[in-house]
């Protein structure tokens, strides 16, 4: 089961005691997943498809719970995906279709169906109870979270650009700052940062996937600060070694050119430690030096060093 099935099981299971949010989260669903039909003497029937079992069984209990309503479930092969099924849920019943639209307050005032089903403006998620009940409904409909061990994506799939803003004004009320893309026709509201999929499942009220998301997450930094640390010090040793390279070379074309002999006592004492002690660090030679010297002073007596062979290697070129 992917990481996103496994967030709709747990909102399938969670039903919120109050049946305003109950018809809350019902008309989110309906809205993004839901087809109402219209029969020739204008009696009115409900279909709800989806891929997803869970979803379809949170519908069933929303609708006998909230509207005593007993629903019929099919299921049929997606005939663009062969190893998918499509369930149905259907409200046959006029009455009951009925019933069920106006509470979601889905007919205009006429007793009109709203044009694709709008929840926009909708009365059913003034409280901020039924908006988090509204955003759980938006992410069982038509919402999806990456496996988080790769990437962090969240996003709930629009018909309309209408929806997709509400859903986005929604989020934004409990300070989650979602963004809208739009992918073959439809409106995508999306969220890549971290801590805002954490707020968002808290709002939706999944704790169980929220704690998971989190211990990856949490396992994903730190595997990240340990292969920062280990690329720094690479990196460090890498100029380490490559400085004390250079530096021997500078040391044994002065000694083959021109001897240690000629060389002042402090240059010469260093020239000749740094030679017995390749891998030594410059902390570590300026300990080995009689009296001790700092890393600066060592430092700075090498610079003088590697000054001395380029001047020798000038002259070698002659002066080019």
């Amino acid at each position: 089961m992917s990481f996103s099935s496994r967030i709709k099981d747990e909102l399938s299971r969670q039903l919120s005691p109050a049946r305003h949010c109950q018809i809350a989260e019902l008309a989110a669903i309906l809205s993004l997943c839901g087809r109402v039909q219209i029969s020739g003497d204008n009696r009115y029937s409900i279909k709800i498809h989806t891929e997803n079992v869970t979803v379809a069984r949170k519908c069933f209990t929303l609708l006998k719970k909230t509207f005593n309503i007993s629903t019929d479930i099919s299921i049929r092969r997606n005939t663009h995906l062969k190893k998918n099924r499509v369930y149905a849920v259907c409200i046959k019943k006029h009455e009951d279709a009925f019933r069920v639209l106006k509470a979601a307050k889905l007919l205009s005032e006429d007793g009109e169906i709203r044009e694709n089903l709008s929840v926009v403006g909708n009365v059913v998620v003034q409280n901020p109870c039924c908006r988090r009940a509204f955003l759980r409904g938006a992410f069982l409909a038509s919402g999806s979270l990456s496996d988080p061990e790769k990437f962090y994506h969240f996003e709930v799939v629009c018909a309309t650009e209408a929806k997709a803003r509400q859903i986005q004004s929604i989020m934004a009320s409990f300070r989650t700052e979602a963004k809208i893309v739009i992918r073959k026709r439809h409106f995508v509201v999306y969220i890549k940062e971290g801590d805002q999929i954490v707020n968002i499942l808290n709002v939706m009220e999944a704790p169980l996937s929220l704690m998971e998301f989190e211990n990856i997450r949490i396992l994903k930094e730190m595997r990240g600060n340990v292969n920062r640390q280990v690329n720094c010090e690479t990196a460090n040793i890498n100029k380490t070694v490559s400085a004390a390279v250079k530096q021997i070379d500078d040391i044994i074309l002065i000694r083959d050119t021109i001897g240690f002999e000629e060389l002042p006592a402090p240059l010469c004492e260093i020239a000749r430690l740094r030679l017995e002690k390749p891998e030594a660090t410059l902390k570590e030679l300026g300990e080995e030096l009689k009296p001790p010297v700092g890393k600066s002073g060592v430092n700075h007596r090498l610079r003088k060093l590697s000054d001395l062979a380029k001047r020798l290697r000038t002259q070698e070129t002659g002066g080019l």
